[in-house]
């Protein structure tokens, strides 16, 4: 899936803020070596850490639908994980660089999700958006120039975007199919003779009732089946279905 992402980002910058301009978007780690070799203007998108987004984590099943809208299935919901770029300009002159990081700033502020026309692979496939986030302040576990003293760097303007991105789990826990008849009851007596059951139904009129009251709400049914043979005079199964409140 992280390639998947690599490639939207990837769309968005060409697309909204390099907008057909000679500059190349890469994903190398910015380090002394790699910049030495670099000739041609350059946003460098480098992934830098990975990890669960525990704050967005869901754990109740979804249902799996058919073309007619039938539950057949039910998988865990998709886990989604943090992952966090370091967006760098690289070209000949510092105003240059800041002219296209404020490019990129501009490209993805009116954006709380990776736009779907971009989403490729997988993550076109699936429902759930991909969130993001630029600028904002890191986490009081990390600091930027740890990041690059890391990496063996000079310090340079950067810009930090974050994506929520979901990870489909594949298994599915297939379901039942689904109940289209009333059910059926079958009884018999202590000698094992089959009884004769008889059904009847009949809703209750009248105003609705508090719960105190005896007898059941309108809207209520009662459903009672009875049974017996020649000799026995078998017994008697009331269900009763209650309605809901208007």
């Amino acid at each position: 899936m992280i390639h998947d992402v690599d490639a939207a980002v990837r769309a968005l910058i060409k697309r909204d803020a390099i907008n057909g301009g000679d500059v190349e978007v890469a994903f190398d780690a910015p380090t002394r070596e790699w910049a030495a070799k670099r000739t041609t203007p350059t946003v460098d998108v480098y992934l830098f850490d990975i990890r669960e987004d525990v704050r967005r984590r869901r754990v109740e099943p979804e249902p799996v639908r058919d073309d007619d809208g039938m539950v057949v299935g039910r998988r865990r919901p998709p886990r989604r994980y943090r992952l966090s770029y370091l967006i760098t300009a690289w070209t000949q002159r510092p105003e240059d660089e800041h002219r296209l990081l404020s490019s990129v700033l501009h490209a993805f502020l009116p954006h709380e999700e990776l736009p779907r026309e971009l989403l490729v692979g997988g993550l076109a496939e699936q429902p759930q958006p991909v969130y993001m986030t630029i600028g904002l302040p890191p986490p009081p576990e990390r600091s930027i120039g740890e990041i690059w003293s890391a990496m063996g760097g000079e310090l340079k303007p950067s810009l930090e975007l974050v994506l929520s991105a979901p990870f489909i789990l594949a298994e599915l826990q297939e379901s039942g199919p689904p109940v289209q008849e009333q059910p059926r009851f079958t009884f018999e007596d202590t000698d094992g003779r089959a009884e004769t059951p008889a059904t009847r139904r009949r809703p209750f009129p009248g105003p609705r009732r508090a719960p105190e009251d005896d007898g059941p709400a309108p809207g209520d049914v009662e459903e009672t089946i009875t049974g017996g043979t020649d000799d026995g005079k078998g017994r008697v199964l009331t269900i009763r279905t209650t309605g809901r409140s208007p």
